[in-house]
């Protein structure tokens, strides 16, 4: 029963090969034009060089019986016009190849990128960034080199041993014979070999995107690799990466060099068994002299067509193991594909979290969510509070539409949000995150991500709500300034800036703001938050924060803990309660930390931060005039 298994998974294999190949070559329909002319080309140059060896026995005939310089140079003159004419061809056929897989390799490059657009953001959670770049760079140039390589000296060798075949056969059937006892055998053999490496390949290829993971990943993170002084445990895991691949190399080297000792014995014996028999025929007077030896240089020929063939079945094998790992991509659907239609006139902002309950894809045993609902109403702030691990920030993965919740809806206007318009959805719901993320381009561009026909004033305009317009415009180039990659030319504070008038130049009906003003400096913080104040009355806010100074401003505070919603209401209502706010509030701001409260509010995860020092040094002093009381309720 195993065997039968493993027979039908290796001819199911073959088949998909087969298909593969197909389906590359599907690939080229747009090209049928310059396919056809390197074709013609490939004809004419193979043609013309299977009569060379023709006139090269005729050639030897004419001084061996005429001993005459005028029969020998008609065929000398013939050989010369041939080379030229091959040489002609062979150069426009290579060319125009060379032109027609680069273009494969154009298409399959962009429709994989795209592919890879389109994939929701679990896929990106589960596939390292490493990998997906192997897929998209090495592996998308390997198949079309190969290809287009193969392909070219795949259809050369076949006309042109056809051609050698024909010329051998009206030679001498009986040499012919003898030559063709020898194919099976060397056939055998590459099929071995091809079979083998195909399979090397695709270990190969895995290997080497595990060790593009592990530069790409200490390149991306050497600040991080530098400070903590680990720059030759990078290296080592680099290099363990690379010895598996250099295994796997020695045992494909291994592979080429019996397949070279085979194929070379094969082709000495069948060489000896022609001359020998081809000496016997013109010591009998069967054939001339001449045409042994021209027989012989299109045996020989013939070999080189039937090693080129051997070769390229292996390097189609190669090109196939690669182009499967891509295919694998472009093959995906997306399992929450952002397909949604609606597409409103007009958008109030009302969200609503409905008996959420939700788990990541990549720990679909945890619930991060249990059933979850609040609503967040136009002209609202709402602050999203509770310890590191709780469920803030899938609450905002989810309003995104970056996920699917298990259960419950998360409601725009009434309606899930993964029903609208893709492009609708996030220019209604704009994002600021803690770390944002800048792209290597201009400022300008930046902050005029994803949209098109942009004023330079709504430019300016938003970049002055955020306190960012007048360290950019003391930049060198002021917008048109590059910020680098990941935005390493800009403090984290600029940075934040340039994101916050990112979303705000979209003018959202929803704005969520994790940790926006964490990395800015208290007068920065005061003027970005004063603009925010200015704005926030006309859409609806979310707020995940850990300072005090911006929760306790906000009309609705909604206490996460453990994925279950522990409390909500406005600041002071949560004070007064002397539930889970007051005493998350106290530990932070005044140290206080009662056994039941180290019970309840002891996680693993970071504690939160109010920020209370600068609150508590002001109470503590001894020129404040804020009593201990009103410090306890206030801070």
């Amino acid at each position: 029963m195993r065997n039968k298994k493993e027979e039908g998974s290796q001819g199911k294999e073959k088949t998909s090969s087969g298909a593969t190949l197909g389906r590359l070559l599907t690939y080229c329909k747009k090209d049928g034009g310059l396919l056809s002319v390197a074709v013609v080309f490939l004809i004419i140059s193979a043609v013309c060089e299977a009569f060379i060896p023709f006139y090269y026995g005729k050639a030897i005939d004419n001084i061996v019986v005429h001993q005459s310089m005028e029969y020998f140079a008609k065929p000398v003159i013939t050989l010369t016009v041939l080379a030229f004419a091959s040489s002609i061809a062979m150069g426009v056929r290579g060319g125009v190849f060379t032109l027609t897989f680069a273009r494969l390799n154009l298409r399959l490059r962009n429709r994989l990128f795209r592919t890879l657009m389109r994939q929701e953001i679990a896929f990106f959670d589960e596939n390292h960034t490493g990998d997906i770049i192997s897929r998209l760079s090495a592996d998308t140039t390997q198949v079309s080199d190969l290809i287009s390589q193969n392909v070219n000296i795949f259809l050369r060798s076949i006309i042109k041993g056809v051609g050698f075949f024909i010329f051998m056969f009206g030679m001498s059937w009986k040499l012919t014979l003898v030559t063709i006892m020898g194919f099976p055998f060397i056939a055998l053999v590459s099929k071995l070999y091809g079979e083998y490496y195909k399979k090397l390949t695709k270990e190969v290829q895995t290997t080497l995107a595990e060790a593009n993971k592990v530069a790409e990943e200490t390149i991306s993170a050497m600040r991080t690799v530098r400070s903590f002084a680990n720059e030759c445990g990078e290296a080592e895991s680099y290099y363990a990466k690379l010895l598996v691949m250099f295994r796997l190399n020695k045992k494909q080297a291994l592979a080429y060099a019996c397949y070279m000792w085979s194929s070379c014995i094969s082709e000495v014996a069948l060489e000896v068994a022609i001359l020998y028999y081809g000496g016997h025929l013109v010591i009998t007077g069967q054939m001339s002299s001449g045409t042994l030896i021209s027989f012989f240089i299109y045996m020989l020929e013939l070999g080189e067509c039937l090693e080129s063939i051997a070769s390229v079945y292996t390097g189609l094998m190669q090109g196939v193991g690669a182009a499967e790992k891509v295919f694998e991509y472009l093959d995906r659907k997306p399992k929450h594909p952002a397909d949604g239609t609606e597409l409103p006139e007009t958008c109030t902002g009302l969200v609503e979290f409905k008996d959420i309950t939700f788990a990541y894809p990549t720990r679909p045993e945890t619930d991060i969510l249990k059933g979850v609902s609040f609503t967040l109403r136009p002209g609202e702030v709402t602050a999203l509070v509770g310890p590191s691990g709780s469920g803030k920030s899938s609450c905002v993965s989810l309003l995104e539409n970056f996920y699917l919740p298990q259960r419950g809806q998360v409601l725009l206007d009434g309606k899930p949000v993964h029903n609208f318009q893709h492009d609708y959805l996030h220019s209604k719901v704009a994002l600021v995150g803690q770390e944002p993320v800048l792209f290597a381009r201009t400022v300008e561009e930046n902050i005029t991500y994803g949209l098109t026909d942009i004023s330079t004033e709504a430019v300016i305009q938003a970049a002055t709500k955020a306190n960012a317009h007048d360290f950019i415009r003391n930049l060198p180039k002021g917008y048109q300034t590059s910020v680098g990659e990941k935005g390493t030319q800009l403090s984290g504070g600029q940075k934040q800036r340039v994101a916050i008038a990112r979303a705000l130049v979209r003018n959202p009906r929803v704005l969520i703001l994790d940790e926006a003003t964490s990395a800015l400096d208290a007068e920065s913080e005061h003027i970005v938050q004063q603009a925010l104040n200015n704005i926030m009355q006309e859409h609806t806010v979310l707020v995940i924060a850990h300072r005090l100074s911006t929760v306790e401003k906000a009309d609705n505070i909604i206490v996460i803990d453990k994925g279950l919603v522990a409390e909500q209401g406005s600041h002071s209502q949560l004070m007064a309660s002397g539930g889970l706010y007051y005493k998350l509030v106290q530990r932070q701001v005044l140290g206080i930390e009662t056994g039941a409260e180290a019970e309840v509010l002891n996680p693993p995860e970071k504690p939160w931060n109010f920020d209370g020092g600068r609150q508590r040094r002001r109470c503590s002093s001894s020129s404040s005039s804020v009593s201990e009381a009103e410090c306890n309720v206030r801070y």
